[in-house]
């Protein structure tokens, strides 16, 4: 059975060209996907997978009732391919970040993307003219085999398994609400009539929360005793639980990062005190394990680094 080294010496021309089938295949585990994103028909993907596993002499995919799995061969050289592709990625940039071109595509939360990341866009983009961001925004876990991302950030508690992740910074909460709101309701330093108010939840808080799981949180932390109002109204987003609060419709958990500047502006106030660190929850930069990174993924990193150290201080 052929190593990695005799993969590489003895390559020939048809076997070079089903590499890119098996990698395409590989990435989406569906011959059928594969097909469309190589504008190809799922037989024609099939032979040309058969034709490699043929002339390799190995079996590069389990074939299931209704799905295919790589086998232990298919895995080991399908990670030899993701290293060569970022190796061929990299080697086709420039050597330094002066004149470094490209497109770095990003996923993030929806509240974060708007409330802290765009807004570092402008001076990126004057320090690196050459790089473009492609920015997609969403609640769920990103799936780097299938989906063309090269950095997702998450708001989680770091555990990624078979990923690499990089924590940017933490996040602490308490609720907050509009000045007039807070008044109407007596809440100043009296949280026992939290009973009366209508509550604003993040339903999509971090992966697998229940919809009140942040208001629950914090009411543990605190060690109040208290029975919330049933009177709520729910997002999928933590910024439009702000804005609703902004605009009177009742009181949220703010999280720090992405209420502070309404804090300081006045639209918004904490009529319980200052924000709380609750846990290990906080906003973490993943990507496909890999050897390294290329160089246009490795300066967005590092920047965004630099901004949340300088958020923080």
């Amino acid at each position: 059975m052929p190593d990695s080294n005799k993969l590489h010496h003895h390559l020939n021309a048809s076997q070079f060209a089903n590499l890119h089938t098996f990698f395409v295949v590989a990435r989406f585990l569906s011959f059928k996907k594969a097909a469309d994103f190589l504008c190809l028909t799922s037989s024609a993907v099939s032979h040309r997978i058969h034709r490699l596993e043929n002339s390799l002499g190995i079996k590069l995919f389990q074939r299931l009732t209704r799905s295919i799995v790589l086998t232990h061969d298919g895995e080991r050289i399908f990670k030899i391919l993701s290293k060569s592709m970022i190796d061929l990625d990299e080697a086709m940039q420039p050597v330094t970040e002066d004149n470094i071109e490209g497109r770095i595509s990003v996923y993030a939360p929806p509240s974060f993307a708007q409330c802290w990341l765009i807004p570092h866009f402008t001076e990126f983009s004057e320090r690196y003219p050459g790089l473009s961001i492609d920015l997609r925004v969403g609640n769920d876990t990103i799936d780097f085999r299938v989906h063309n991302i090269d950095l997702a950030i998450e708001y989680a508690i770091g555990d990624f398994i078979g990923l690499n992740s990089e924590k940017i910074m933490s996040e602490r909460i308490t609720p907050v609400c509009s000045p007039a709101y807070a008044e109407q309701y007596h809440l100043h330093n009296q949280p026992e009539n939290l009973s009366q108010c209508v509550l604003l939840h993040d339903s999509f808080a971090w992966p697998h929360a229940a919809y009140d799981s942040e208001w629950n949180a914090w009411l543990k932390h605190m060690h109040y005793d208290i029975q919330l109002s049933e009177k709520c109204f729910s997002f999928d987003r933590s910024d439009l639980c702000a804005v609703a609060a902004i605009h009177h419709a009742g009181i949220a958990i703010g999280r720090e990062q992405l209420v502070q500047k309404y804090i300081e502006n006045g639209q918004l106030i904490a009529p319980f005190g200052t924000f709380k660190k609750l846990s290990s929850y906080g906003y973490y930069m993943v990507h496909s394990q890999m050897n390294r990174l290329p160089l246009k993924t490795r300066i967005f990193k590092k920047f965004l680094l630099e901004k949340a150290v300088l958020q923080i201080h």
